[in-house]
């Protein structure tokens, strides 16, 4: 059995520990012991990328934010969608890890936070929101475990009515938000309908090989369709 190489260590601002492991050629990153995300399971990352970014493909001057850089998937699925002038402000809470993915014995994101249309800066996503109204096509959130936080308790905030309300004012007209959600919650989709906005909800295998189901919630305001991009997973048959 391969072992848990730990390669860095950080805390999250309320005390958690995030720890980056490398496992055979993989990456692993921790949180107070509990597995956060790996090299080998990012597709439903790089998916939330995809249903965001495919319908602003060829269109100049886009803007994007993505909330949470992780292992960086989303960001670098991002960037083969956008044209040369668009710019993309990628926002995590806890330094060490903007510093993980610039490090190149990391093998990380380190190409796509080196490429002139990103930004990548430390802070704390409620606040890009609030700092920046009205300014993106689109925006990614993908901060924790969902509505319900496992790294830092204070990313519940993205997800309750102020919240949802914040992301809005940050859509230019016709843009859209999308969150990534370790489980299916039925309460986040109520707060997103009480906001006036249309949901779709995709669910997404870790790996596209297989592994656990992720849920991907696509939002716009009421009046403006969400168009999914791409195959999915057959839906199950309760509603989200």
């Amino acid at each position: 059995m391969k072992p848990f190489v730990r390669l860095a260590e950080a805390q999250s601002p309320d005390g958690s520990v995030l720890t980056l492991f490398r496992h055979d050629r993989d990456r692993v990153m921790h949180v107070n012991g509990v597995e956060l995300m790996s090299t080998r399971r990012s597709y439903s990352e790089s998916r939330l990328a995809q249903l965001v970014c495919a319908p602003l493909a060829g269109r100049p001057g886009v803007r994007v934010l993505i909330g949470g850089l992780g292992l960086g998937f989303t960001v670098r699925a991002a960037l083969p969608l956008l044209l040369p002038d668009a710019r993309v402000l990628v926002v995590e809470l806890v330094r060490e890890v903007i510093e993980w993915n610039r490090n190149p014995e990391f093998a990380l994101a380190g190409s796509a936070l080196a490429d002139s249309r990103v930004d990548a800066q430390h802070g704390d996503v409620a606040d890009a929101l609030r700092d920046h109204p009205g300014e993106f096509d689109g925006i990614m959130l993908d901060v924790d475990n969902g509505a319900q936080p496992l790294t830092t308790r204070g990313n519940a905030q993205l997800y309750d009515d102020d919240g949802i309300r914040l992301a809005v004012a940050a859509l230019r007209p016709g843009g859209r938000v999308a969150y990534w959600s370790a489980d299916r919650d039925r309460g986040f989709v109520k707060a997103l309908h009480r906001a006036g906005l249309t949901v779709d909800a995709e669910r997404v295998r870790a790996h596209s090989g297989g592994g656990s189901v992720h849920m991907l919630y696509v939002a716009r305001r009421s009046h403006e369709r969400v168009a999914i991009a791409g195959p999915r997973l057959p839906e199950a048959s309760s509603s989200p």
